[in-house]
């Protein structure tokens, strides 16, 4: 496997990134989250330059590119905060691609249609007044929702819904597209705990107490060194899920569950650290901390807490380890 991104992968990145920095800045985030909207500048955008589809199949209208470039735009959307239905749309994909349900793929591949995942009962990010909403129930059953409620949640810069029943429309087994929503998701937590890094550094080499930085104090160092420990550590687990979904997809599962362990925990403590080096005013509404404070902590849940997923590798490398010996 390759430790790096690619060339081309790189390249997606620095675009997306340069991009993001142009179009949806703190000023942009503000406007739209606090008017609980969505960027639709912003989105027709990004659906003319085809990252809805971008790992959808060719066949359906979509690029036909890997988990891993998919993560590489989820990375940087999460650091932007941006406000547009893109992760929802982008799971939707993977569980429908997984189901062999075809007929939604080609209008989330353009953006013409937007989608969400999500559990039954639990909170679902992009899922109010998506046109496809792809619910799974306690047993892994997956359908396409008849209604949806809405849900006014702390993170603003999304439209967050709730399902209560399966639809009526199944869609049979959808565990592989689940797993590879799982890792997208850990992808958008590492960009937000990259940006609460970047926002925390910034601020302790500005800010001075004493006549010095306060970056110079060794109990603000320590904490700053744990965030990029946390932040390194979650985008190494997370892009090695990516590259085992089209390498070597048997270890999907466990991979996915680390990597969704790891930035869930790691998320809401790495954004946290962010609001305390910025002391008394990080917890002010005017700061800007409390935005990807709130993103990290539903993401977190989203899909499963890092508990369930910690149970989740156990079973795994159990069943794997009595398979082995038997």
């Amino acid at each position: 496997m390759r430790f790096t991104l690619s060339d081309d992968q790189n390249e997606i990145k620095r675009t997306a990134k340069d991009l993001l920095a142009a179009r949806a800045g703190v000023a942009a985030l503000r406007e739209h989250a606090e008017g609980a909207k969505y960027d639709d500048a912003l989105w027709k955008e990004l659906c003319e330059l085809g990252w809805p589809g971008i790992a959808i199949g060719e066949d359906h209208g979509g690029q036909g590119l890997g988990l891993v470039e998919l993560c590489v735009l989820a990375e940087e959307l999460g650091y932007a905060c941006a406000a547009v239905p893109f992760l929802g749309t982008a799971l939707a994909a993977l569980a429908l691609e997984a189901a062999g349900d075809t007929e939604w793929l080609p209008k989330l591949a353009s953006g013409e249609a937007r989608g969400a995942l999500g559990r039954i009962g639990d909170l679902i990010p992009d899922a109010v007044d998506a046109d496809v909403v792809v619910v799974v129930d306690g047993d892994g059953n997956a359908s396409i929702a008849d209604d949806v409620e809405a849900v006014d949640a702390i993170d603003s810069s999304r439209r967050y819904g709730r399902v209560n029943s399966p639809g009526a429309t199944s869609l049979g087994d959808v565990s592989a597209g689940l797993d590879r929503a799982l890792v997208v998701v850990a992808a958008e937590i590492v960009g937000v705990m990259q940006r609460s890094l970047d926002m925390a550094v910034e601020y302790v080499k500005e800010r001075k107490q004493f006549g010095v930085p306060v970056g110079t104090f060794q109990s603000v160092q320590h904490k700053a060194a744990q965030m990029l420990l946390d932040t390194e550590g979650g985008r190494s687990a997370t892009y090695f899920a990516a590259w085992t979904a089209d390498a070597q997809p048997e270890r999907l599962s466990s991979a996915a569950a680390m990597a969704k362990a790891w930035t869930s925990d790691r998320g809401r403590e790495t954004t946290g650290s962010n609001i305390q080096l910025h002391g008394g005013i990080g917890f002010t509404w005017e700061a800007d901390a409390h935005w990807w404070y709130k993103r990290a902590q539903l993401d977190a849940a989203f899909l499963g807490g890092a508990g369930e997923h910690r149970a989740r590798i156990s079973q795994l490398v159990g069943a794997e380890r009595a398979g082995a010996a038997a």
